[in-house]
Parts: structure tokens; C-alpha cells; sequence
């Protein structure tokens, strides 16, 4: 109720006057302090007029390879002189566009490949009281091997499932095929669906995260658009297995053209009386409800998640207890991401055997990666479950632009660090990453090339944790500014060997002490770096030069700030 009141007082007045929060307060019943604490938490709010043209340019990874700096510089280079309650440039969070890199919003529609040019036009449209035009579609839908409905009737499993209630053998055969979770945590999902399932009470709920926000992490977006009616049947045969009636889709707000395809796939499914009471004339009931979350990376922790669909602030739980145990209103709860939904139709449809041999050396399935940064072809691909990763960069992305040569790849956005060019063969599958030093986790496949400054890449990665900490707990909150500092210091020519020992600390008692998995991979991109590309680093620390020619030349250019490293904290 809260979130709903406060879009519909944002949508009249183009932000949230203080005077509606203190009505909405009375109306609803709920302390002014509350409302205005959810408000302030998520970026989508705003508490003060925003400018009229409010421009935000994504700042992580991919656009920051592909030129966001340079477009954020020109961009207010152009309107330097422009009144703030005209136009407002600042940097934004992962706008979910990798593969079209850069990335842009204004006031709230989002823009991608834009070029200087072409951004200043849609500004100066804004200001000419002009309508912004729609941002063109993605592409149609296209046909994926994951989906064992091609050419035939959608629904196939959940409609035999609604006529057997065959739980058991459901959660058999997700245990004999090992489905771990698919959005980096790697739990069994057989497991976690059983004991959901064993939870007393008649109260329960599954949740699809679709919340992906990592630098990188695109795939769940691309499985939204053409495979919705697997992600909508892996929730409802998961809801029906643990005994819940209700599910939500926790989706992005960045991703209206996928919230529009699942309402559609929910109204079919309505229609054709798999969502509702007495599903196909039985005595089971279901319903499915798409939630579109505020804002923020944190969102995608589970726990944080729950929070926001309670209409509080997306500060992650302490844990123990576990969802699955007290979860949604603290009920039993099972979360998945979104690629283990699509995966549990396959595996009752074409048998754990067909599942498991889709993959390579040892790994099991199929496997959506984006791939972005400096290729020829960004894109999300389906691939075998432990294809190369220079399989993906130099076949189905098309190897890098003419004259350039792979430097280094994340293997999961941020969150994985940075592996050498010299470990390209690595397999996209959990094991192997891990052997590698990395993990697979979203399947977040960035590539950077020779230009690449890898210590200028470590400090966007760790600005962009530190950007999206929820604040909740010191260590993270702290820690990761801290790091920011200490990392701005050495692209600036500040900061000396003896830092080294400072980062180690800061970095264990990031990952030690921090309550959740943001503050925990806080240090990855700078230990990647300093594990494979030290000298680099060393370079900055000990001669104050940057081999990349990145750092030092554009640090010293305030006005430009065409760099990460100059860019406002």
C-alpha cells in the first residue's frame, strides 16, 4: 500500500511534497517517519522537485568502457550554464542496458547507444517543452532451446502436475538434477523447495527475484521478454509444491517492456484458468502478482527483497532464520531467481538425463551470459553449462574492435573481480570459476581490452558497491567509502606501497563482518587486480604512471572529468 500511495502522489505532482506525505500519513495511518524513511531509501522517489530534465548517465562497467565519461563531460560542458531546476547531469547505478552501452535516462525513459549529439537533442527537447520520443523496442522475440513448448501448447507440465499433485516426484527430480540457484548463491533448489514444503502452517509464499541490478547482468532481462511462460510455470508449479497460494515477481523498474510482457502472460494464464481458484476446475488455488520494486541493488539480496514487498526500507535481515522458514510476513518462503524457474519446466518436461547433458565437462543445463564491454556483438547468448569463456567472447560476441586484443574479463560483473586474458579458456560454470579464483554468479561475462586501465576498472566496481550499500551495517557503510578513498588515492598519484596492508585489512573485515553479500564482495575488484595485474597497480604506487594512459593525464583535468578516477564521490 505504501509504495502504491506514494507513485500515485509522485505521478501528480513529479515528486513527493511534504505536505501530501503528512496527508497520506493521516489516511493511511502510518507515521510521517516511516513514510518519509521508505522515501528517502529508493532512488525512484524523489522529495524534492527534480529538474526538468533530469539526466542521469550509468556509470558502471559497460558504460563505463563504452564512453559514459566522455558523454556525462560533453553533456555538461553543453548545459554548464543551464539553471539547476532546468537540467540536472549526475551519474546513476546500472540502468540493466549493458548490451547496449552507454546508457542514459531522462526523467525516467531510458536511452541507450546514445551519442553526444543525440543525448544533447533529447535534453534540449525536454526544454522546449517537447514530448521525448519512445525509446525504441528490443528486438522480437526469438525462439530458445530452453524452451520445450516450441510450436506446441505452453503449460504442459503444470497442466498434468494440477491433475496428479505429484509433489513428490517434482522435488525428486529437481534433487537428481542438482538445480542449483541460478542467481549466484548456488543452493538446491530440490532442497530449498523441500524444506519449504515441510514448514507448518497454511500461509505461505514463493517469490521470482527479478531484480538483477549488478554492472554486467542482463540475462534475466533477455529470459523475461521470450521465455515469460516458463517463468511464470516454474512459479506457480513451485507455489503449488510448497503448499503457498500467493507468489510475487519482484521485477525492476527499469524493465517496463518485461513487466508489460508477464502482465500479459498473467492475464493469459488467467484466462485459461491456470491462475485463480480451482485451477483447471481442481480444488488447488493460486494467485501471482507482479511487484515493481523502487530502486537499488540491495533489492537483490533476498531478505532485502522481503523487506521492500512489506513496504519497508530494503535493509537485509539477519539470518538465522532463513526465508524458507520466516520469510514474507513471516511466513515460509521460497525466493529463486529467475533462470531456476525457467529451468524447473525443462527438467519435468525433457527428464533430468536430457538436463544434465546439455552441458560441458561435467557442468549440467543450459546457460543464459551476457556478454558486454569491448566486443564486437554485446548480447545475452544460451550456451552449454561450461562453455569457454573465449568461446563467448570471440564467437558469439565476435572477439573484440579491429586493432584490439583482450586485457581482461569479469566473469560476473563486479562481484567476481577480474581474471587475465591468459585464463580466457576458463568454463562459464560454477566449479571451474571457483577453481579460477572467481565464481559464476549471475553470468555477468564484461570484457576489457588493451586500453584498459584494470585499476581504474577495480575503483568503478567498488563505486558502485559503495554507491548501492543500504547503510544498514558500519562495516559496509564505512568500509566501502574507505576503500573508494583509498583506490581514488592511487589513480591520483596519493597513495604508497604501505597501502597494501590497509586494503588487506579493510577487505577482511569487509568480508568478515558485514551483514550481507554486498559488503562481502566490496574487495573483489581490487584483489582480482592485485592478485593478476599488480604491476599495474605498482606502477601508479611507485613511478606515478598509469600504463593505460587513463589515470594520471585525466585526473589532472577537472573540467572534463572524462575518467572514473575524476568524477565526484
Amino acid at each position: 500500500m505504501i509504495f502504491e500511495e506514494l507513485k500515485a502522489i509522485q505521478r501528480q505532482y513529479g515528486y513527493l511534497p511534504v505536505e501530501q506525505l503528512v496527508a497520506l500519513s493521516k489516511r493511511i495511518n502510518t507515521p510521517l517517519y516511516r513514510l518519509h524513511g521508505v522515501a528517502s531509501f529508493y532512488p525512484h522517489f524523489h522529495l524534492t522537485p527534480p529538474a526538468r530534465a533530469d539526466v542521469r548517465v550509468c556509470a558502471d562497467m559497460s558504460c563505463h568502457l563504452r564512453g559514459a565519461c566522455e558523454l556525462r563531460a560533453s553533456l555538461e560542458q553543453q548545459f554548464q550554464g543551464a539553471s539547476g531546476r532546468d537540467v540536472s547531469i549526475r551519474e546513476v547505478s546500472c540502468l540493466g542496458r549493458c548490451d547496449a552501452a552507454p546508457g542514459l535516462s531522462i526523467n525516467d525513459r531510458i536511452y541507450t547507444e546514445v551519442s553526444d549529439t543525440q543525448a544533447e537533442a533529447l535534453v534540449q527537447s525536454v526544454l522546449a517543452n517537447e514530448t521525448l520520443p519512445e525509446p525504441p523496442r528490443e528486438h522480437g522475440r526469438v525462439e530458445c532451446a530452453s524452451d520445450p513448448y516450441r510450436g506446441g501448447e505452453k503449460y504442459g507440465v503444470l497442466r498434468r502436475l494440477v491433475q496428479t499433485c505429484d509433489w513428490e516426484g517434482v522435488l525428486a527430480a529437481l534433487e537428481s538434477s542438482g538445480l542449483p540457484g541460478m542467481g549466484g548463491a548456488r543452493f538446491p533448489t530440490g532442497k530449498k523447495w523441500r524444506g519449504a514444503r515441510a514448514e507448518l502452517g497454511a500461509e505461505k509464499y514463493i517469490v521470482c527475484n527479478a531484480d538483477e541490478s549488478e554492472p554486467g547482468t542482463i540475462k534475466d532481462r533477455f529470459i523475461l521478454a521470450h521465455l515469460a511462460h516458463l517463468v511464470v510455470e516454474g512459479i506457480l508449479i513451485g507455489g503449488l509444491v510448497i503448499g503457498a497460494r500467493k507468489g510475487y515477481l519482484y521485477i525492476r523498474h527499469e524493465y517496463a517492456e518485461q513487466e508489460k510482457i508477464l502482465e500479459e502472460e498473467i492475464q493469459r494464464c488467467q484466462r485459461e484458468g491456470l491462475i485463480g481458484p480451482r485451477i483447471l476446475g481442481t480444488d488447488l488455488s493460486f494467485e501471482l502478482e507482479i511487484f515493481v520494486s523502487p530502486g537499488g541493488y540491495i533489492c537483490g539480496e533476498e531478505s532485502a527483497l522481503l523487506e521492500a514487498i512489506e513496504g519497508k526500507r530494503a535493509e537485509p535481515r539477519n539470518k538465522p532464520p532463513f526465508p524458507i522458514v520466516k520469510g514474507l510476513w513471516d511466513k515460509p518462503t521460497v525466493i529463486n531467481n529467475v533462470e531456476t524457474f525457467i529451468n524447473v519446466p525443462q527438467i519435468l518436461a525433457r527428464g533430468v538425463e536430457w538436463y544434465k547433458a546439455q552441458g560441458q565437462g561435467g557442468a549440467a543445463g543450459l546457460k543464459f551470459i551476457g556478454v558486454s564491454g569491448d566486443v564486437r556483438r554485446p548480447g545475452v547468448y544460451e550456451v552449454p553449462m561450461g562453455t569457454p569463456a573465449s568461446e563467448l567472447i570471440f564467437h558469439h560476441a565476435g572477439g573484440l574492435p579491429e586493432g584490439k586484443k583482450l586485457k581482461a574479463f569479469a566473469p560476473s560483473g563486479p562481484s567476481g573481480g577480474y581474471l587475465p586474458a591468459s585464463m580466457a579458456d576458463v568454463r562459464m560454470d560454477f566449479k571451474s570459476l571457483i577453481e579460477a579464483g572467481s565464481m559464476l554468479g549471475s553470468g555477468a561475462l564484461v570484457v576489457c581490452d588493451d586500453a584498459t586501465c584494470m585499476l581504474d576498472m577495480a575503483l568503478n566496481a567498488v563505486k558502485f558497491f559503495r554507491n548501492e550499500s543500504c547503510g544498514k551495517c558500519v562495516p559496509c557503510r564505512v568500509g566501502s567509502q574507505k576503500m573508494v578513498d583509498l583506490l581514488t588515492g592511487w589513480t591520483q598519484g596519493k597513495g604508497s606501497p604501505t597501502d597494501y596492508a590497509l586494503v588487506e585489512d579493510l577487505s577482511d573485515a569487509l568480508a568478515l563482518t558485514s551483514i550481507c553479500g554486498l559488503g562481502q564482495v566490496v574487495p573483489a575488484p581490487i584483489a582480482s587486480v592485485l592478485k593478476h595485474f599488480r604491476e599495474e597497480v605498482e606502477a601508479h604506487l611507485l613511478r606515478r604512471e598509469c600504463p593505460a594512459g587513463v589515470c594520471f593525464s585525466r585526473a589532472q583535468d577537472g573540467a572534463a572529468r572524462v575518467s572514473g578516477i575524476a568524477r565526484a564521490t
